[in-house]
């Protein structure tokens, strides 16, 4: 099977990015997957500045565009692939992962982590209670996103594994990327309207899987191990660093740029065995 791993680091150089995408490099040497990395704007998605809620910031310094959409670009290669995953690029891969391809049960076209399921530490599990009703409880109404205690169910899409053929064939049907995103159900999400100001691909995806009632994969915890947030972050194959503020220099002091990669996976492991 042809299997693939998408990528995208459109922003300013990064030595934190750098370290973990060369993570995902040799992950990828090591199982024979293909790695491709994009590194300028490719579909360019931006908000509509008469309706837009967002703040200019937030994509007027990138030239007018939401960098945040670009990794959908992934599904302009969906007819090339059999499996694809698409990882954020302050993912750290550590060296002994197995294949992430493996969990993603058979049926199922789309797969990810669900966030409250994931073992929290107390803290972070009262913000995402929080932020899935802030995300979610407007969309409830449209679909069910099944509340509890622990809050509203989304996945984290850091970390998505696709069935190239599943998700195509029922779901995606062809459509390219831009096609999928600028489908009238997701414009207020790329506007920005209202609770959805600052949110990101993720509260669309998780939208359209559960509105569509895509087959979905609940992963486990180890393939999104949310640094910090996480309470057996030392059991996680991928070391996802999503709050960079909670790190020194906001993670760019953790590498060096011109540290091996044998160096980068003691700093990692120290990292997760203090």
């Amino acid at each position: 099977m042809k299997k693939m791993i998408y990528q995208v680091s459109v922003g300013p150089r990064s030595t934190l990015y750098d370290a973990c995408i060369k993570s995902v490099a040799a992950y990828c040497d090591r199982h024979g997957f293909e790695h491709v990395v994009q590194t300028s704007p490719k579909l360019r998605i931006a908000p509509d500045i008469f309706d837009t809620m967002r703040s200019p910031e937030s994509y007027g310094k990138y030239g007018g565009y939401l960098p945040i959409y670009e990794k959908e670009n992934a599904f302009n290669y969906i007819n090339d692939f059999d499996q694809i995953a698409i990882i954020d690029a302050d993912i750290f891969i550590r060296e002994d992962a197995p294949s992430v391809f493996d969990d993603l049960t058979p049926g199922c076209a789309f797969g990810a982590v669900i966030e409250r399921e994931m073992p929290l530490v107390p803290a972070y599990q009262n913000k995402i209670i929080s932020y899935s009703q802030m995300q979610y409880a407007t969309l409830h109404n449209e679909t069910d996103f099944k509340p509890n205690k622990l809050g509203y169910e989304f996945a984290n899409m850091g970390m998505i594994v696709l069935d190239c053929k599943l998700f195509n064939g029922n779901y995606l049907k062809n459509r390219s990327a831009r096609e999928f995103l600028e489908a009238p159900e997701f414009k207020r999400f790329i506007d920005g309207i209202g609770c959805w100001k600052w949110s990101t691909d993720q509260t669309l995806l998780n939208f359209y899987i559960k509105k569509n009632k895509v087959p979905f994969a609940n992963m486990s915890h180890v393939w999104n191990g949310l640094y910090t947030a996480n309470a057996k972050i030392s059991e996680c194959n991928f070391i996802h660093f999503f709050l960079k503020d909670k790190l020194p220099d906001r993670g760019e002091s953790l590498f060096n740029s011109d540290s091996s990669l044998s160096e980068n996976y003691v700093v990692v492991e120290r990292l997760i065995n203090v």
